[in-house]
């Protein structure tokens, strides 16, 4: 499930969280580490469960308007495509799904206000209203919906947003890939396959036994980037000639300190690719100079680290 982008976006927020609190043990980092990765799988279980909550917020509105003192010809007899599709009852009656949500306790119920609005915007859309007046019915094309749903009316809900937040502080920023986990999940499911729980992280996924541990990499990122980090930190502050050691972003700071401790811990790694991560990674969480910064003070450092011999790569460094 999680892919290393991920992975080094979780460990640079447990090392900035260092950064900030220099009392934090290794232990303590390590266990943040393991708590945040396995929180977006919460997350994408989560998301995966609106689908029959919005099943079942379109059913309640069904019955209420049956229910009304003088319900039209329409309301009696609604058209109930959405309301009985087949991903939500598929979801209903897997065991596994329900046991893995009810493990973690996660609902909509007192979400009731979120689901209305959601549907009320679903609704109104051609999408939606081409998906109602058509003869095709079947498990495709409510999954073809429900993506749909996924990847246009939730990334940039405010109240989505809000929502996510008060459950959990470990799901800011994990929206969007969730997201992105839910659409997989019902390719698979389109092309025939059942719900499966997404192993945790991304080598979990590969058939083959020598490809290398992705929990192995990012236990390792974080472990030697915490250990060398009063070594490496007066070294970018040394380093910084426009700036004065007490003006530099802790962000970047991090990122610098855990690009140093990534090429330290992984010599076939080349240098270019790690640099890249967290110039990417910077675009997201530090300022607009933040790049050229990360960039230029990596580049630098880690041919100085080469030469002194702190660092071995197996790649020649020029």
């Amino acid at each position: 499930m999680l892919n290393r982008r991920i992975l080094r976006i979780k460990a640079f927020k447990v090392l900035y969280s260092f950064a900030e609190d220099p009392s934090m043990t290794l232990a303590e980092a390590e266990s943040q580490l393991e708590i945040s990765c396995e929180a977006t799988r919460s997350l994408y279980l989560f998301m995966m469960s609106l689908i029959p909550a919005l099943t079942d917020e379109a059913a309640s509105r069904i019955e209420a308007a049956r229910g009304k003192f003088n319900p039209t010809e329409e309301e009696l007899n609604p058209n109930m495509k959405f309301v009985e599709n087949t991903l939500a009852a598929t979801l209903r009656e897997d065991p596994d799904f329900v046991k893995a949500v009810s493990k973690r306790k996660l609902s909509w119920e007192q979400y009731d206000a979120f689901l209305r609005n959601l549907f009320n915007a679903v609704s109104s859309k051609d999408y939606f209203i081409d998906y109602m007046s058509s003869d095709d019915h079947g498990l495709k094309q409510d999954i073809k919906l429900f993506s749909k749903i996924f990847e246009e009316e939730l990334v940039d809900s405010q109240e989505l947003s809000d929502i996510l937040e008060d459950l959990s502080i470990w799901w800011n920023d994990d929206l969007a890939y969730s997201l992105t986990c839910c659409c997989d999940t019902l390719k698979a499911m389109a092309s025939g396959k059942g719900w499966e729980l997404p192993p945790l992280y991304r080598s979990e996924m590969a058939s083959s036994a020598s490809v290398e541990s992705d929990k192995a990499f990012v236990t390792k990122l974080l472990r030697t980037s915490y250990l060398c980090f009063d070594k490496y930190a007066p070294l970018v502050a040394q380093n910084t000639q426009q700036w004065e050691s007490d003006r530099l972003f802790t962000t970047d700071l991090a990122l610098i300190v855990m690009g140093l401790g990534e090429a330290k811990a992984f010599p076939a790694m080349p240098v270019r690719v790690t640099i890249n991560e967290y110039v990417e990674i910077s675009k997201y969480y530090s300022t607009p100079k933040s790049r050229s910064f990360v960039n230029g003070m990596l580049d630098r450092l880690i041919k100085k680290l080469v030469a002194d011999g702190e660092i071995v790569k197996n790649e020649i460094i020029c």
